[in-house]
């Protein structure tokens, strides 16, 4: 009789510790399908954020912003949470535009996630097109049961300038060398009709007129200036990086 209670209160301690540790696992498991996430609803959620910007859609970016995020724009700007909604508003009348999420990549560790893409702006301004190409990269995480944005910067891409015309009599005003300092030199030489700048013993590199005087290097951010004396003659070539000036002096 003793024996037979001993062995049956065994199996029920027995049918107990797996019961319970049955339910364990089961929570764990549900516990780790639901923190886990797809790069497609990733970009799903993402594009959706997109489309909020044309009409001011605050509701999205409730959801699925966290509470203590951090924004950065393509100047640089911070913006929490609070600050980024009060800023989000619907295009003005006579504006209208889209963005399109391209070349997704995702990474994916423990309870975070990272998605960088292009993000593709097309806007329309009283019937004119205009058109912007952003890299974002935007860090997700899993907490309280649910997927947020914690952290997003936006970088944009550098796009040249339209070309103007000059004319190649213009053009001959700025043939000559140019020195930083010994033995630093910039060369500019017209050939067929176009602008050449080659830097010391390097390959020559195209200049394109944005205007008189003002060129570009072909997907280059910055500007070359040619400075003028009274007279008129070009004695500085001015090298305009981020609004900052090398100044290059004109040697012959």
């Amino acid at each position: 009789m003793g024996m037979s209670h001993q062995v049956e209160t065994a199996m029920k301690d027995f049918l107990l510790r797996t019961l319970l540790t049955t339910l364990l696992i089961f929570s764990v498991v549900e516990s780790v399908q639901a923190a886990t996430i797809t790069k497609s609803e990733l970009v799903r959620r993402t594009q959706q954020l997109l489309d909020a910007f044309a009409p001011g859609n605050k509701a999205p970016w409730e959801q699925y912003l966290a509470a203590d995020a951090m924004l950065f724009d393509e100047m640089g700007r911070f913006m929490d949470k609070r600050e980024f909604l009060a800023q989000l508003q619907a295009l003005p009348a006579g504006y209208s535009g889209s963005i399109e999420l391209k070349n997704a990549n995702a990474r994916f560790i423990g309870c975070a996630a990272v998605l960088s893409y292009d993000a593709d702006e097309t806007e329309a301004i009283f019937g004119q097109v205009v058109h912007a190409r952003y890299h974002m990269t935007d860090t997700w995480v899993y907490r309280d049961a649910r997927w947020q944005m914690i952290a997003s910067q936006t970088l944009r891409y550098y796009e040249d300038p339209a070309v103007g015309a000059v004319a190649e009599s213009l053009l001959n005003d700025y043939v000559g060398t140019y020195e930083l300092a010994p033995p630093n030199t910039k060369t500019v030489t017209l050939r067929g009709g176009k602008l050449y700048v080659q830097r010391g013993n390097g390959q020559p590199v195209e200049l394109h007129a944005e205007s008189p005087d003002l060129f570009f290097r072909s997907g280059v951010e910055g500007r070359y200036l040619f400075h003028r004396d009274e007279s008129g003659r070009v004695d500085v070539l001015i090298d305009r990086r981020n609004n900052e000036d090398l100044r290059w002096q004109r040697r012959r």
